[in-house]
């Protein structure tokens, strides 16, 4: 039966209007979230932290069980933690016609989708025909049926005056981030190589694993995530983190358009997960019936990870997916980027010499002198410090300087949830997203999706 659940998770002494409204005097927040069947652990860390403009009060709706007893724990852990605790009220209502109660209630006017990716597309697309704002979580499309709804999609915000968003927290990665400052620094960097197929200008290889810690607790992963037909292969899941750093990196704030990329080789290969090992991360104790045809010998075979390399208009890149069991002591998801330049190659490094620890590195490849080039280094280092003060250099070897960044920017990987949707939040306040942003999110998911099928 259909009802409405009312979940208080309120810091003691928080008071609330029968409005919903803080009895503080403060005018009525600017924007609500709407949480569309929270099935992903991505949908509880955008709520991490408060955002100013956001009302308090977020209304789930989903058709009820374990992932959204999972999501509303998380939310309750964030409220009642002692360092920086939220106030959050979610008001829940469950049932089997959750998405037409959400589109017809219109109690929010911001929906962060955030689940199993067998619906997602078609989600996002009836949302944005109600007229409603969409964050998503990635991937935004998971086959290649799904490009020309998600084309739809962003067709149909642009009519609705709606803003439809992936979260890209790679973006706000700080390594990441001091990464692309670099290469737009000439006297360091020089130009962008145009690379080959063999060669590409721009490597990218992102290494996650099923088994982690999530908001200070053991993540439980519901069974569909081991599905490849719910979830999505490693080739488009991961992978648009990757595309999208490439994307900026080879052609920073341009308008990219799906006829400027080719695929020129893709594959995809299993990671093999034992029966012990998903009964430790699902809390199950068998594979379910719609994994049946991917275990074999009694072993689940998921397709997470994938490799492709492709043009994007003269520059080659390739990017790499791998997912693995469990990390090593002390270890966790982790990228290892090269962008190469004419002057120099910026490399994050993440294994074991690191710590495992994301690190920058700064490699001469030119016949610069050495001196003249840790000079253009410093020049580099002091124009970042007006954003990012505190950044320094040290040298590694003759030719390999270290990236020195203040613990100050390590905010962790779920606080970048939290960048992301302020940034967001500020795209809906100016009314618009910049103009390179969804031509170049139609040609990340174009790319990715040729990859799908040459990879099959």
């Amino acid at each position: 039966m259909n009802r409405i659940l009312m979940l208080t998770l309120l810091c003691a002494g928080l008071a609330v209007e029968s409005s919903g409204v803080a009895q503080t005097g403060n005018p009525p927040a600017r924007f609500r979230l709407l949480t569309l069947d929270p099935g992903h652990f991505h949908a509880a860390l955008v709520q991490k932290f408060m955002h100013d403009d956001v009302d308090p009060r977020v209304t789930v709706y989903s058709p009820g069980g374990d992932d959204l007893q999972e999501h509303l724990a998380r939310i309750e852990r964030f409220n009642t933690r002692t360092n920086l605790p939220t106030h959050w009220r979610e008001q829940v209502y469950t049932g089997p016609d959750f998405l037409e109660k959400m589109l017809t209630e219109k109690r929010g006017n911001v929906v962060v989708i955030a689940g199993n990716n067998a619906r997602k597309t078609d989600f996002i697309l009836k949302c944005v025909q109600g007229g409603l704002n969409v964050l998503a979580d990635k991937p935004m499309a998971i086959t290649p049926a799904d490009l020309p709804k998600l084309r739809e999609a962003f067709a149909v915000a642009a009519s609705n005056h709606v803003l439809l968003y992936d979260i890209m927290t790679e973006r706000f990665e700080i390594t990441t981030a001091l990464q692309d400052e670099f290469s737009r620094q000439p006297a360091v960097f020089g130009e962008l190589v145009k690379g080959s197929a063999e060669d590409p200008a721009i490597v990218m290889e992102s290494v996650h694993y099923f088994s982690k810690i999530v908001a200070g607790a053991p993540l439980k992963r519901p069974a569909w995530a081991f599905d490849v037909r719910q979830e999505g292969e490693g080739i488009v899941d991961v992978s648009t983190h990757l595309v999208d750093l490439a994307q900026e990196a080879a052609f920073p704030a341009q308008a990219l358009q799906p006829g400027e990329t080719t695929v020129l080789r893709a594959r995809r290969w299993a990671t093999p997960i034992t029966l012990p090992q998903f009964q430790k991360v699902t809390g199950l104790p068998d594979f379910p019936g719609f994994l049946g045809e991917d275990v074999k010998n009694g072993v689940l075979q998921v397709f997470g990870n994938g490799e492709f390399t492709w043009r994007l208009r003269d520059v080659f890149a390739r990017v790499s997916v791998a997912w693995g069991f469990e990390p090593p002591p002390g270890g966790g998801d982790s990228l290892h980027s090269v962008l190469r330049g004419t002057r120099s190659r910026l490399v994050i490094r993440q294994g074991v010499e690191q710590a495992f620890k994301p690190v920058l590195y700064v490699e001469k490849t030119g016949d610069l002198d050495a001196g003249v080039f840790a000079a253009s280094l410093q020049s580099a280092v002091n124009a970042l410090q007006s954003k990012y003060p505190g950044v320094s250099w040290q040298k590694e070897s003759g030719s390999i300087w270290r990236i020195i960044i203040p613990e100050k920017y390590d905010v962790g990987h779920e606080a970048h949830f939290s960048q992301v949707t302020e940034n967001y939040l500020g795209y809906l306040r100016a009314g618009r997203l910049p103009d390179w942003e969804v031509p170049c999110m139609i040609t990340k998911y174009a790319t990715i999706m040729q990859a799908y099928e040459m990879s099959r």
